[in-house]
């Protein structure tokens, strides 16, 4: 049985005529961060992910604009989450196909568990499907 994507709530600290900060320390981390990387500037119509993990997991954070992200597990588990508040993070699975798409003025941030590695990468949705 394969982890489900799920929604992760960080502090809100502050208020509105000061404004905020969130913080993800360790305990509300379910892993030892390795990098943290973001995208910004994504076109509305391009559609980015298109891909899953085996070892990577990660959480993607909208810390600006809204993110629509749809993701499918094995099995065919399919979700979809609108992520468009900057305390709120998405854990990203195992074996978690997803595709992401962007409002004009998002910004995300990823906190993944391991650095880049190519060969992590599962890009056929049709080996994807294969997995049980």
């Amino acid at each position: 049985m394969y982890k489900q994507p799920y929604l992760i709530e960080y502090p809100k600290i502050g208020n509105t005529l000061q404004g905020y900060i969130s913080v993800a320390e360790k305990e509300k981390l379910p892993f030892d961060v390795k990098r943290v990387y973001w995208t910004y500037y994504t076109p509305e119509e391009v559609k980015r992910g298109g891909h899953a993990h085996h070892q990577l997991e990660q959480i993607l954070i909208a810390v600006a604009g809204k993110i629509i992200v749809e993701t499918e597990m094995p099995g065919g588990i399919k979700d979809r989450f609108i992520l468009e508040s900057p305390n709120v993070g998405l854990l990203m699975p195992t074996y978690c196909w997803h595709t992401m798409q962007y409002s004009h003025n998002s910004v995300q941030v990823c906190i993944a568990n391991m650095a880049y590695e190519e060969s992590d990468y599962i890009r056929d949705y049709n080996e994807f499907k294969l997995i049980k």
